[in-house]
């Protein structure tokens, strides 16, 4: 059965920095595309950034864009997102979402997404 986990949340100040990763149990998770999302109480669900099977392709939210950077790291099955210069507004649950191919335009959008980790909070701090 695949499952994936997020992990490395916790809180932290503003202008600080944090990694959170998204692990596969059940699967090789260069085989899938990963999306990461986040939902700050009260509001919707939100991509932040992804990055597709096979070419990598990696795309970010202006929201987000030159502060965090998403990559593999193969040999831990993992998908990171590095996160700096951190703002209150990037408080929330952050989400790890999987499926096996999507294209750029729609890899922000929860909808495509077939697999969901548990999520992560992610307390940024003023």
């Amino acid at each position: 059965q695949v499952q994936f986990v997020e992990s490395g949340g916790g809180l932290v100040q503003t202008g600080g920095s944090l990694t959170v990763s998204c692990t596969a149990s059940g699967s090789t998770l260069a085989f899938w595309s990963v999306g990461w999302f986040r939902q700050a109480p009260g509001k919707e669900r939100e991509g932040v950034s992804c990055i597709s099977s096979g070419d990598g392709d990696i795309y970010y939210t202006n929201n987000v864009k030159g502060r965090f950077t998403i990559s593999r790291d193969k040999a831990k099955n993992t998908v990171d997102l590095q996160m700096n210069n951190l703002e209150v507004e990037d408080t929330g649950v952050y989400y790890c979402a999987t499926v096996e191919r999507i294209s750029e335009d729609v890899c922000v959008i929860p909808g495509w997404y077939d697999y969901w980790g548990p999520g992560i909070q992610v307390t940024v701090s003023s």
